[in-house]
């Protein structure tokens, strides 16, 4: 007599498979702050208990989870995940609203700030109707000479100030830059603490740069503009709306700048 079809396994062993059951095993463990045991997982995650226990033992040996008398907390392998999720979304937040302020005043835009003894720009919106300056000498080594450097190092205490010019002395870049450490430190104390910095050809010929302080927390940070010479005229204006912007979008949310 033939035999009947066996009926499907209902949870194939696939690895796709095991992958979303531990998903749902994650899931549930993230909605229950105060642990849960591996019964109450598999009840909600809607599988075997043994599924529910293999599964588990593997998340917490991997450190997505960790046991806790009897209780299934994430681990810190997810922490980081969440982590760097949240991260992303910042970053995106970020050059989101670069390619905003790009369009809207028709200038490339870049965000930098000042980490750990560096400057580092982090993200730059530009469009090839308006590119962005060419990075011909290191940023990082000149930043006594554009904007964007000037305006961080302008945030700074004079210690941090000095220490990094002993790293990175000023030098003549171009007809225009800053002569001496002693005038640029003159320089960097008479900016006004939310006021734009201007550089005209300090950094890069026939470019002119402004640069709008912005500080959160213990983070110097800046977003900043660039033109072409021939139209320096912009600068300020373009300058003041890019401010007016920053401090619209800072009265609606917050963003963190360690992206």
């Amino acid at each position: 007599m033939e035999q009947p079809p066996a009926a499907p396994d209902p949870h194939p062993t696939t690895l796709i498979g095991s992958v979303q059951r531990a998903m749902r095993l994650l899931e549930a463990v993230a909605a229950r702050e105060g642990g849960a045991p591996a019964k109450q997982l598999a009840r909600e995650a809607g599988l075997a208990l043994p599924t529910a226990y293999h599964l588990l033992r593997t998340l917490a040996h991997e450190g997505y989870l960790h046991r806790e008398k009897g209780l299934f907390f994430l681990g810190e392998a997810a922490e980081r995940l969440s982590s760097s999720g949240a991260q992303q979304k910042r970053r995106s937040m970020v050059n989101e609203a670069l390619a905003r302020w790009r369009d809207l005043i028709g200038a490339p835009v870049y965000y930098a700030v000042y980490r750990a003894g560096e400057i580092e720009v982090l993200s730059v919106a530009d469009s090839p109707a308006n590119p962005a300056v060419e990075e011909w000498a290191d940023f990082r080594e000149t930043g006594h000479a554009h904007a964007i450097g000037q305006c961080l190092l302008s945030q700074l205490d004079e210690d941090a100030r000095r220490d990094h010019l002993a790293r990175y002395p000023v030098q003549s870049i171009t007809p225009y830059t800053v002569r001496d450490e002693r005038t640029l430190l003159r320089r960097l104390e008479r900016m006004g603490r939310m006021e734009p910095v201007v550089e005209r050809q300090a950094y890069a010929l026939g470019t002119v740069c402004a640069a709008i302080p912005l500080t959160a927390g213990t983070t110097a940070a800046t977003v900043a503009i660039s033109l072409p010479f021939h139209q320096a005229e912009r600068l300020l204006p373009a300058a003041r709306q890019l401010q007016a912007e920053i401090g619209s979008l800072l009265r609606t949310l917050t963003i963190s700048i360690s992206i």
